[in-house]
């Protein structure tokens, strides 16, 4: 028999074309033990509302497409287990800080442009070689956060001086820039210096760590950013 619970999800809902202002809907729906936050919006959306619009992809953690606010914390819908929560209802928002496209789904473009403006691609103006670039165990420990990174926003969202500037880069972007600033191949850091060094780019960072405790992989933009804001003052002097 299977091991089954009845649980509530209080769900916000807001489709600009015909909303006034957002609400909340609230579904009671019976969830398998397994289950994850996205089976169970999986479910309401398959089987009880099809209106219903989220991101999700993957599967796997690993697409970050599925990110969202789940009571009250950025993270991502596919790895969080239901059974591990015990409020009830569970109540999920969009990620905050975003323009709302359609109840859980927000516009992601300014985080992309964001992202593009560090140029996170590797810079290399040597000839290439006749093989790979050789990097030792240690070089690539250096940059393992940044390449870790899935690009899911949640540690971007979670960001108050993100929220009060629109032009500000952002976790993401800058621990992106760390990846392939400190990357032993790249030449690029010169090339990033305008998008980096001023009052939109490393110099807005007020280290309050959200990014870091709201980050799904563990991974620490705080640090990477202080490290870079190092290595650009280094550049210049």
């Amino acid at each position: 028999m299977a091991d089954t619970s009845q649980r509530s999800f209080r769900i916000f809902r807001f489709n600009p074309e015909t909303d006034d202002k957002p609400y909340y809907q609230t579904y009671e729906i019976e969830v398998e033990s397994w289950w994850t936050v996205l089976d169970a919006l999986n479910e309401i959306k398959w089987f009880v509302d099809g209106t219903l619009s989220y991101r999700r992809s993957c599967r796997h953690g690993i697409c970050g497409s599925c990110a969202m606010m789940i009571n009250g914390l950025n993270d991502l819908a596919c790895e969080k287990q239901i059974k591990l929560i015990r409020r009830n209802p569970i109540t999920i928002d969009p990620l905050p800080g975003f323009e709302i496209h359609k109840d859980l789904a927000v516009d992601m473009d300014p985080f992309y442009k964001a992202l593009k403006r560090v140029k996170p691609w590797l810079i290399n103006n040597d000839p290439p070689p006749s093989r790979e670039r050789i990097q030792s165990p240690e070089q690539f420990h250096l940059i393992g956060d940044g390449i870790a990174c899935i690009l899911c926003a949640a540690c971007t969202s979670s960001c108050p001086s993100y929220w009060s500037d629109e032009e500000y880069l952002g976790p993401a972007a800058l621990l992106k820039a760390y990846r392939y600033s400190f990357d032993s191949r790249d030449q690029g850091l010169g090339d990033r210096i305008d998008a980096l060094d001023n009052r939109h780019g490393l110099w807005r960072c007020h280290k309050i760590t959200n990014c870091f405790h709201a980050c799904p992989k563990n991974l620490n933009p705080t640090e990477a950013i202080s490290r870079l804001q190092r290595r650009v003052i280094e550049e210049k002097t």
